[in-house]
């Protein structure tokens, strides 16, 4: 699949000084999806790369995406208190303000349907509906063994915890990636609030995940407990390859689309 040249990123200023990157795709004028990646992941690589703004744009979408703090173009602290779950919520009304967006539908996956989840709940009044791809009911970041991983970072002993050792060589894996900041966004993470029945988005809610995604039984349960939730399960995929599936991006751009 032949990729166009991205756009050039914006600087946008969030409320703690912190500049994140963000990536417009499509008619200004059009209906606005804001697009949020998941863990050691980018707007790019996430977004770009797998065809979504493609399909989005062609559906009649403007694609308003942007790199989560620690991640892609955005600046990345080592403080583990920039990056509680409140923050990352905030980060999302921040870039919805900067570019004067009164209202827009949202796309996550992963560590950006966390995210999605909480600010659906948080920001009813900014967000009309979510696509909320490979949402864990639980947070997987917090089975990283942040001692292990602090230790490799410092002087490279070796990690003998099999999760924190398969973080650790993805997010090497993907140039620009700073494990650092990575680390701190996990511990940062821990004790912020978890999905549940209590902060279940009001608004209509597609919940999808891979067959082969062990959280499969979890997100389903998040689908079900959503007043307006809808699930589709992604044939043949794990949580890694979930995003670039044919069948995802189909179903969440009709249901996207359907703000038009």
């Amino acid at each position: 699949m032949l990729v166009p040249e991205p756009p050039s990123p914006r600087g946008v200023v969030a409320r703690d000084g912190v500049r994140l990157a963000t990536y417009e795709f499509g008619d200004p004028d059009a209906p606005t999806v804001l697009a949020v990646h998941g863990f050691a992941s980018s707007a790019l690589l996430n977004w770009h790369a797998a065809g979504w703004t493609r399909d989005l744009t062609r559906a009649g979408l403007r694609v308003l995406a942007f790199d989560q703090r620690g991640h892609g173009a955005s600046d990345k602290p080592h403080d583990p208190a920039a990056y509680s779950m409140r923050t990352l919520v905030a980060d999302v009304a921040s870039v919805l303000d900067a570019h004067l967006v009164s209202r827009a539908a949202y796309l996550g996956y992963s560590l950006g349907a966390r995210v999605g989840w909480e600010a659906a709940h948080v920001l009813p009044h900014l967000l009309s509906r979510a696509v909320l791809g490979g949402i864990p009911q639980d947070n997987p970041l917090a089975r990283f063994r942040l001692d292990e991983a602090r230790r490799f970072l410092a002087d490279g002993t070796p990690v003998a915890d099999r999760l924190t050792r398969a973080y650790l060589e993805m997010a090497a894996g993907i140039p620009g990636n700073d494990l650092t900041a990575l680390a701190s966004l996990a511990e940062g993470l821990r004790g912020g609030p978890l999905p549940d029945a209590g902060t279940a988005p009001l608004q209509p809610v597609l919940i999808a995940t891979g067959s082969e995604d062990p959280i499969l039984p979890g997100s389903r349960a998040l689908a079900e407990m959503a007043p307006a939730g809808r699930f589709v399960e992604i044939p043949g995929r794990g949580h890694l390859n979930a995003p670039t599936s044919r069948e995802f991006r189909t179903a969440a751009t009709r249901f996207l689309a359907e703000e038009r």
